[in-house]
């Protein structure tokens, strides 16, 4: 099932190794403009070689925004990438994005749409045997790019992924 996606899931899991995932889980990732130009696909940062591998394989598929009220709607709380990724989702029916950011999930929600964030793709590739630890790549995220993950959450998402030790 296709899905839109804002840059911080796209953009973590390339820095640790695991973009594919949202190819096996997803198949076609769709994003806005707004969210290409953040992955900044020609620097050096770390995982940019497999997001342009992507983009060149197609299953990474930028596209324009239609409703253009809507966005600029939702830019007033929430910056441009996340505004326009919600607005291509609503654009395309999509049901589902894939986005980290709290308040951007709640714009999302409350505009019928479900979210699944950075962590929720790492314990459904865990469940379906795609990667040995949830545990080690929420390490990886932190240490390689910085990635918050409160202490609570992070022990609830050991927990779920049943690497309580």
């Amino acid at each position: 099932m296709p899905v839109v996606s804002d840059t911080s899931p796209i953009l973590g899991l390339s820095a640790i190794g695991y973009l594919e995932l949202l190819q096996d889980q997803f198949g076609e990732i769709f994003i806005p403009q707004a969210v290409l130009a953040e992955l900044k696909v020609e620097t050096d940062f770390r995982g940019t070689d497999a997001i342009q591998q992507a983009l060149s394989n197609g299953w990474i598929k930028p596209k324009d925004i239609q409703n253009k009220p809507l966005a600029q709607s939702l830019s007033l709380e929430l910056d441009r990438g996340e505004s326009e990724a919600i607005t291509l989702a609503i654009d395309l029916g999509m049901d589902m994005i894939v986005m980290d950011e709290r308040i951007g999930r709640e714009h999302a929600k409350a505009l019928g749409l479900k979210t699944v964030g950075i962590l929720g793709v790492l314990l459904s590739a865990k469940k379906y045997g795609k990667i040995d630890s949830v545990g080690s790549a929420m390490k990886s995220l932190r240490r390689e790019i910085g990635f918050f993950i409160s202490e609570r959450l992070y022990q609830e998402i050991l927990k779920q992924a049943d690497e309580l030790e």
